[in-house]
């Protein structure tokens, strides 16, 4: 990659990582799934105007909105709400690629290879010291609804996988349109209608600021670029970046709210990122000097 492309992924895990600190700021005076109603709608209009569905069929469409966009977000959302440390969720998100390692093996029948299956062990190692080391001090509560977060991510990987989609713009737009409705439906339940009004007619700078960041940074800009950087170059030199994500996720909350990880959650999440690289990032092939024979072909 490029030094451009290169600076252009990192700015996306920088967009990504502050992600979470401002979705915990922006829920401070609007409930979770409210929240989440908020965002998708700006994602989708007007953007479902101009821009054409995938040509993967509706049933595939509604099937990946309803687990890469509303299950994975709306556990999210709910995980902060219930207390998740913001810099931990970004963390624990990332176990996403072992969930999807996992259920592409159930699904899709594809075998890890043997790099893949030790970095899925590794990485299940950190996250059992990162859970072990987070029940002492905190609820457990969020943390399984984070994990939840994640292997809705990981189904929805899957299925776009299985739908043979592209991961281009088109389907994070028609997809994120499945949210708005059920997430506001959802609140007006949990949350009563009174409530779901009262934050909708007193919306703070915060709330609105948040859901503009959420929807056109981390939604349309950042997959905008993430995935034209994907059309270019391998997946290889591209995915290992994300990374990156819980590192500016952490210092990002350590910066902005003094979260502080414990010793096993450090130590804990850094055996689950090794265990990540170890499943995510191939070495590269070194070039076989030309033999004699193809030598006499060139000449």
């Amino acid at each position: 990659m490029s030094l451009k492309h290169s600076l252009l992924a990192l700015l996306v895990v920088v967009i990504w990582g502050a992600n979470f600190v401002i979705i915990d700021a922006g829920q401070e005076d609007v409930p979770p799934l409210l929240f989440l109603a908020l965002r998708f709608l700006v994602v989708c209009v007007p953007a479902l105007f101009f821009i054409k569905p995938p040509p993967i069929g509706w049933r595939n469409i509604v099937a990946i909105g309803a687990t890469l966009s509303l299950g994975q977000f709306s556990l999210l959302y709910l995980a902060l709400a219930l207390g998740m440390p913001p810099g931990l969720a970004s963390l624990l998100l990332q176990t996403q690629v072992i969930f999807s390692i996992l259920v592409a093996a159930v699904v899709l029948r594809e075998r890890p290879s043997r790099r893949q299956f030790v970095g899925v062990m590794i990485g299940m190692l950190g996250l059992s010291i990162v859970i072990v080391g987070h029940s002492q001090v905190a609820p457990w509560l969020p943390l399984v609804v984070t994990l939840l977060s994640a292997l809705a991510w990981a189904v929805g990987n899957v299925l776009t996988r299985r739908s043979k989609a592209s991961s281009g713009l088109s389907l994070v737009v028609w997809s994120g349109a499945v949210v708005p409705l059920p997430a506001l439906a959802l609140s007006l339940v949990v949350d009563t209608p009174t409530v779901v009004w009262q934050a909708l007619t007193s919306l703070s700078w915060v709330a609105i600021a948040s859901t503009v960041y959420t929807a056109v940074f981390a939604s349309l800009i950042g997959y905008g670029i993430w995935n034209s950087l994907l059309a270019r170059h391998p997946t290889s030199a591209v995915v290992p970046f994300t990374l990156l994500v819980p590192v500016v996720g952490i210092l990002t909350a350590w910066l902005v709210q003094a979260e502080v990880p414990t010793t096993a959650e450090f130590i804990g999440g850094a055996i689950m990122l090794a265990g990540l690289a170890a499943a995510i990032i191939q070495p590269r092939r070194r070039r076989e000097p030309p033999t004699k024979a193809s030598q006499e072909n060139l000449t």
